[in-house]
């Protein structure tokens, strides 16, 4: 076991890069996890840790011993202090242990679907917070995928993985370019519902019994021309007030649980 109490440590520089800079991710195809729901969570979707660090100043002895019997006993374990700790820690509030691990690919044909899948699908979110949101929604339904359209944000960035509290591990996930998606969606005979406002009907007069892509767009910008041409149906929430939108994970949960209502909340 490693011992580290350097901040400029490089083991602990290249660390600290992985946890501010998306471009150090791409280039290593590593990130960091914190927090011992969110460690577990990974492992238990297969996620590959390459590293373990933990300062006994701040873990729970009872919490880090069971982590490490779950761990590979190849991988790497590294004792830090406190003023080590926080400067890899993304959290404010935090339990003591990161892990680094390999980010899986995330392509479209790695995804196993069911037979009548319940997907839900986003269009280019920009705000890790809205993304994150996004994969508590997906979690909670127990939608089969989650696909990013366009995306603009890495998904393993810091923020999405704290703001989904760990969703990104428990989801299926793919990415891929407009085109892409909806190439892959039809070759898969699997509806797409658009939420936009044109030649739309109102969510709840529409059926997901079937092969089912709920598909949302940014507050700004809505779906791209391509979804409103491409889909099965366009689906509208209709808004009660004088504000004309709102947050795309309220009005993504709103249409992924009807479809689940429909189903008798049954995959």
């Amino acid at each position: 076991m490693k011992e580290i109490s350097s901040t400029q440590n490089p083991t602990i520089k290249s660390l600290a890069a992985l946890q501010d800079k998306a471009r150090e991710r791409r280039k290593s195809g590593e990130f960091l996890i914190e927090g011992v729901r969110e460690i577990n969570l990974a492992l238990q979707a297969g996620f590959q840790l390459t590293r373990i660090l933990f300062c006994d100043a701040i873990a729970n002895a009872e919490e880090l011993q069971l982590l490490q019997s779950k761990l590979d006993e190849n991988i790497t374990q590294i004792a830090v202090t406190e003023e080590v700790y926080k400067k890899i820690a993304y959290r404010s509030t935090t339990e003591g242990i990161v892990v680094s691990a390999k980010a899986k690919q995330n392509q479209l044909n790695d995804l196993q679907l069911p037979e009548n899948p319940l997907i839900l699908v986003a269009e280019a979110p920009e705000k890790p917070g809205n993304i994150g949101a996004l994969l508590r929604t997906a979690d909670a339904a127990g939608v089969d995928a989650f696909i990013l359209a366009n995306p603009l944000t890495d998904l393993y960035n810091p923020n999405i993985i704290r703001s989904s509290v760990g969703g990104v591990f428990t989801t299926q996930i793919a990415t891929g370019t407009t085109e892409e998606v909806l190439t892959y969606l039809k070759a898969k005979n699997i509806a797409i519902y658009a939420a936009v406002l044109q030649e739309a009907i109102s969510y709840e007069k529409q059926d997901f019994i079937s092969p089912t892509a709920i598909v949302v767009g940014t507050e700004a910008d809505g779906l791209s021309e391509e979804w409103r041409k491409e889909s099965t149906q366009n689906i509208i929430i209709p808004m009660q007030g004088k504000i004309d939108s709102m947050n795309v994970s309220v009005a993504a949960s709103i249409l992924i649980f009807e479809a689940r209502r429909q189903r008798g909340f049954k995959k």
